[in-house]
């Protein structure tokens, strides 16, 4: 791989400006003809020439404002880390927790075994699809904090409704619009992230930030287990409730914006309320700049995203089928666990810990790694004080890529086996780490692809991969019970390699030739 980093270096920096694909906090503000479509600098500053050229430009105080959040003290920064974390986690974990309960749900509501009563489980994943679509590009007109706590809100009520649900219409709808206001916490995580974070300190940040949405679904069915064998289903989503209630008065209380654009806004409101001068602005405001049309352009990102971005559909894609295994992994296990295991259901449940410390270990490999990648390539390509290229993220995908599908294999058949509880485990927990880490991967190269939008560019990826997660588990059962865990596994695991193994390849040396087959202005 260093051989080759050396010849493909050069390349991917002759045309990573074409492609809007750098994390723009050292480049020069560019005009376009639409002010919301234009590509800007990432810190919210002006170029020099438009400072010069109009007085009443409202940018930061210098390049060391402490209001820019890439400025901030790293207390603050890891604070805000923390709690966006926190968000992106409890969401996830209900996506999830009731999965042992989906018997008990069955039997008080009437719901038959199968497709419809998975629904119940899955239709909150479906919901993760399209609320992001919406909340996401929201959060680039009224800024993050703003959504990520109405969303959660919204989350909130319509969880502590599904507790109350007395039919199966009630349950899944319910179920639904928790899941499109918990959405706001996966879509804007890496927005945030990206708002505070330098490219090159990227890595330790977002080790922790996308654990949460791996580690929720992980560990759920645990706490959903115990909590449906020895109360009531009912109390799988009332304690969740109760959790987040105090996860949203941390976020109301130490959620500061991160937004660039909608900080350096308030700041010019206040600017005009104290000075009188009304021509005072940012370089987003313009005469012409009405919520109608802002909402047309903001709410159709994503989608043009995903339309017209080869890079953000091949990664989205090799994306959504490590996400879909993951949920499939999660459904297959009360079959596995209970009924060839014979275990209890609160016991079964501790099996999807082998699925949490897998996701740990990966994110904890490849966090720290992935940053000391990221500036030793900085340094071999000559440049070691600008933002290298996204492809400087891809590194570790080749481990991952052939760790998961080996995790897939060793599950497949020590189940079919029956082998000892612990080698089922072993390969679960070798999917998740490998998972994990090409999860980070992906993650972090899209954000330095599109950095001002990169909120609307995870809804975009995100899409693909919560329908994976939808969709998946619902044939899961017909898959083993057809052809069994050894070959319906090994059939998956093929896939995995199909997939894995050339994707790390194919982005390392053709990535930049990739996204410079289109550009994106917004």
């Amino acid at each position: 791989m260093s051989a080759q980093t050396g010849l493909v270096v050069p390349s991917l920096f002759s045309d990573s400006r074409t492609s809007s694909t750098t994390d723009v906090s050292d480049v020069k503000e560019k005009q376009q003809p639409d002010v919301e479509c234009q590509s800007i600098d990432n810190t919210g500053s002006a170029s020099e020439s438009e400072e010069k050229e109009d007085s009443n430009l409202v940018t930061w105080d210098g390049p060391n404002d402490p209001e820019n959040p890439k400025n901030w003290t790293q207390s603050r920064k890891w604070a805000t880390t923390m709690i966006v974390s926190a968000f992106a986690f409890v969401s996830p974990l209900s996506s999830s927790m009731a999965a042992p309960a989906l018997d008990a749900i069955g039997t008080e509501l009437h719901i038959p075994d199968g497709f419809q009563l998975q629904m119940v489980l899955s239709i909150f994943l479906l919901a993760y699809s399209f609320g992001s679509f919406v909340l996401s590009p929201c959060s680039e007109i009224w800024g993050r904090s703003w959504i990520i706590r109405t969303g959660n809100a919204v989350f909130i009520l319509f969880n502590t409704a599904c507790g109350f649900s007395q039919s199966r219409a009630q349950i899944t709808a319910f179920r639904f619009i928790s899941g499109f206001g918990g959405s706001a916490m996966l879509g804007m995580g890496a927005g945030v992230l990206s708002d505070c974070w330098l490219p090159s300190e990227r890595g330790k940040g977002f080790s922790i930030y996308q654990l949460a949405p791996v580690l929720g679904p992980a560990l759920g069915p645990i706490a959903g287990g115990f909590i449906s064998q020895y109360t009531t289903w009912r109390w799988t989503f009332w304690s969740i409730t109760l959790f987040n209630l105090f996860i949203q008065t941390l976020g109301l209380f130490f959620l500061r914006e991160t937004y660039a654009p909608r900080i350096l806004l308030l700041k010019a409101r206040a600017l005009r309320a104290k000075t009188g001068n009304a021509s005072l602005r940012t370089q987003w405001e313009r005469d012409d700049r009405t919520l109608p049309k802002l909402l047309a352009i903001s709410l159709t990102r994503p989608w043009r995203l995903l339309a017209t971005q080869p890079i953000v559909q091949l990664l989205a894609l090799y994306q959504a089928y490590n996400y879909g295994m993951l949920y499939l992994l999660i459904s297959s296990f009360p079959s596995l666990w209970e009924g060839k295991y014979g275990m209890p259901k609160g016991v079964a449940s501790l099996n999807y810990i082998s699925l949490a410390v897998g996701s740990l270990i990966g994110a904890q490999i490849c966090g720290p790694m992935m940053d000391a990648i990221y500036r030793r390539l900085q340094k071999r390509s000559g440049t070691p004080d600008k933002p290298g290229p996204p492809e400087f993220r891809i590194p570790m995908m080749v481990p991952a890529s052939i760790i998961s599908p080996c995790g897939v294999f060793l599950y497949a058949w020590s189940a079919q086996a029956q082998c000892f509880w612990l080698v089922p485990n072993i390969g679960a927990a070798l999917f998740a780490c490998g998972s994990m880490i090409s999860y980070q991967c992906i993650s972090t190269y899209i954000v330095d692809c599109y950095a001002q939008y990169s909120a609307s560019a995870s809804a975009a990826s995100g899409f693909l991969r919560s329908l994976a997660a939808f969709g998946f588990p619902l044939f899961v059962p017909y898959l083993f019970k057809s052809l069994g865990y050894g070959v319906g596994g090994s059939i998956l695991g093929a896939v995995s390699v199909v997939l894995g193994i050339p994707a790390p390849l194919l982005f390392w040396k053709y990535g930049s030739v990739i996204r410079a087959w289109s550009s994106f202005d917004g």
